[in-house]
C-alpha cells in the first residue's frame, strides 16, 4: 500500500551540520521501497541571527564564542561529512553571510516543487563552491536551475515583503523551541534533533512506517 511521510526540516544554508543532515536524509529517502513517498517541506532558521550584511569571518566569530582554534571544531563536521560522501573543507569558504534572502527563494520555491532541491543547492553553493550566497546574482544563478525565471528570482531577494516574512517564520521557529539545525519532523510525530549517524535516519523512517514500533521504543 503506498505511504507518503511527510518530513519539515529546519535548516540554515550556512550551517556545516545541515549540509550533512540533509544528505543524510536524502540516503535514508533513497533506500525506502518504492512505494513510499516522502515529502520534505524546508523552513527557515538562522544560525547566527545578528550576521552584518557584508558577513562575519568564521574563524574568529568561533575563537571569539568558544575560545578554541577553529581547525580543531571543524575537524569534526568535516570527517562527519566525509563519511556521508562529501568532501567537505571548511576553511574554504572564510566568511558566512545573512541567509534571509536564500531562505526566501526556498520557501517561494516550493510552490514548485523544488524547494528541498534549491535549500541543497544554495548550501553546496556556499560550503563546495565557495560562492557569496548573500549576491542577488549569485542567487539567481541558483535558482533559473530550480523553476525560478531569473527575473523572478531577483524580484523575490528584492522585495521587503517577502524578505519580512522570511525573516517572521525564521525568529518564530527560534520562538517555537527549536534552538539548533538541523531540526526533522516526521509526520508532526517525532522529532529527530542534530545531524545524527545514519542509522538513525533509516530508524526515523522505519518508526514513521510502523507507528507500533515508535511505541515499542518509547515505552
Amino acid at each position: 500500500m503506498p505511504r507518503t511521510i511527510k518530513v519539515d526540516l529546519f535548516t540554515d544554508t550556512v550551517c556545516p551540520w545541515c549540509l550533512v543532515g540533509s544528505e543524510r536524509l536524502d540516503q535514508a529517502i533513497a533506500a525506502l521501497p518504492p512505494d513510499v513517498t516522502v515529502e520534505v517541506e524546508n523552513h527557515p532558521f538562522y544560525l547566527n541571527p545578528n550576521t552584518p550584511e557584508e558577513g562575519v569571518v568564521v574563524a574568529d566569530m568561533l575563537r571569539e564564542k568558544y575560545g578554541r582554534e577553529p581547525k580543531e571544531m571543524w575537524a569534526r563536521v568535516e570527517g562527519e561529512a566525509k563519511a556521508s560522501g562529501i568532501d567537505l573543507d571548511l576553511s574554504q569558504q572564510p566568511r558566512s553571510f545573512p541567509t534571509r534572502k536564500g531562505h526566501t527563494l526556498v520557501r517561494l520555491a516550493k510552490a514548485k516543487g523544488t524547494q528541498h532541491a534549491l535549500a541543497n543547492a544554495i548550501a553546496w553553493a556556499y560550503f563546495m563552491d565557495h560562492q557569496l550566497i548573500n549576491d542577488d546574482e549569485v542567487l539567481a544563478d541558483i535558482a533559473v536551475k530550480h523553476g525560478f525565471t531569473r527575473a523572478e528570482a531577483l524580484d523575490a531577494v528584492r522585495d521587503p515583503r517577502e524578505l519580512a516574512t522570511t525573516h517572521q517564520l525564521a525568529v518564530a521557529a527560534a520562538q517555537q523551541g527549536i534552538q539548533g539545525v538541523p531540526f526533522f519532523i516526521f509526520d508532526n510525530k517525532f522529532a529527530v534533533s542534530g545531524c545524527q549517524p545514519q542509522e538513525v535516519f533509516n530508524r526515523a523512517f522505519e518508526y514513521a512506517l510502523d507507528p507500533e514500533k515508535l511505541k515499542a521504543a518509547q515505552g
